[in-house]
């Protein structure tokens, strides 16, 4: 077997601001296993505000890789169970994690989605606006038509006017991202607004560890529904985040990959917490790795690879708003400019 790594690097449409940071490009570690004449890829995205970084997650693919997967590469829940335990990056695990399904699924010459018994119909995705001015937010809406579902990054001084101006421009649904620059009392002048402007609910307005601030945002009458992100990681998150949330955010880099985002959505079923398929800035690859578990999930934001000007993989497609995923084998994707 041999495990390969490289890095690529993501160029931004336009500057990607959050509540604490902003970006214009981002990296990504491709990791291809090859095995018995089948070569299988899987990509994984650095946690930036965990202090994770792709040369970091390289090391520990270097390092470690080979012995995480084993002898056996059809073995996906041996795998899953020494990813688990591995003390390396998350976006390492995700790289993993998501070449060995590839492998998996063109080894036996099917899509990883109906490996996994499920359908390649998902819910509508969002698309996500950064904070930025009131008129290019406005008009970075108006760039991106035909979404049923626009979220958009909020922790700036204009979010009331921004949030106003969407509206003005489309009828779509609206979530928004707080990303932790939110606070209690913020919240609680903000509420009636984003009542009148259709919000339909609040991504991680505070930080993670401010959970009185979520107990006592549970008492606000008229409150939206609120789902965690920075605040879970994996499956040992999710209990206690129905303690005080809605709903969570999963996403393949922040718990390890396909495997544990499964186990996690099972677990949020029977908590009855609502789930939101989330990603970073990813490429395609990324994007397909969690899309594969799409329809178990209530609300999709897949929109990383929409978000970027240079694509490195193809085979995603895009229509009415949502991500529709190839009837390929493996996770059906090609490097950009291979031939079907």
């Amino acid at each position: 077997m041999d495990l390969i790594c490289r890095t690529e690097t993501l160029h931004l449409r336009d500057t990607f601001a959050i509540a604490r940071s902003s970006v214009d490009t981002e990296e990504v570690l491709v990791v291809t296993v090859d095995d018995g004449g089948v070569r299988g890829s899987g990509e994984g995205a650095p946690v930036g505000y965990w202090g994770e970084s792709v040369a970091s997650m390289a090391d520990a693919v270097a390092a470690d890789g080979a012995a995480l997967l084993g002898d056996d590469l059809r073995d996906l829940e041996a795998i899953a169970r020494r990813l688990r335990a591995w003390d390396g990056p998350q976006g390492a695990k995700m790289a993993l994690d998501g070449a060995v399904h590839d492998w998996v699924g063109r080894s036996y010459g099917l899509p990883v989605w109906r490996l996994l018994g499920l359908s390649r119909r998902l819910p509508p995705t969002s698309f996500t606006i950064g904070i930025s001015t009131v008129d290019e937010t406005v008009a970075r809406v108006r760039r991106a038509p035909g979404f049923e579902v626009y979220k958009v990054k909020v922790g700036g001084p204009d979010d009331v006017e921004r949030l106003t101006g969407v509206r003005s421009v489309t009828t779509a649904a609206l979530r928004i991202d707080g990303n932790e620059g939110w606070t209690l009392d913020g919240v609680r002048e903000l509420l009636p607004r984003l009542r009148e402007l259709g919000v339909e609910m609040i991504e991680q307005p505070f930080p993670a560890a401010d959970l009185d601030s979520f107990a006592r945002y549970r008492e606000l009458p008229g409150r939206l529904p609120v789902f965690v992100d920075e605040g879970c990681r994996d499956l040992s998150s999710v209990a206690d985040v129905a303690g005080y949330a809605d709903g969570i955010v999963v996403k393949l880099a922040k718990c390890g990959g396909i495997r544990e985002a499964q186990r996690m959505l099972a677990a949020a079923a029977a908590l009855d917490l609502r789930v939101m398929l989330g990603c970073m800035i990813e490429s395609q690859l990324g994007i397909a790795q969690a899309a594969q578990l799409g329809a178990l999930a209530d609300l999709i934001d897949l929109d990383g690879h929409l978000l970027v000007t240079d694509e490195p993989f193809t085979g995603l497609g895009l229509a009415d708003g949502r991500v529709l995923l190839p009837d390929a084998p493996g996770l059906g994707l090609l490097p950009a400019g291979a031939a079907a």
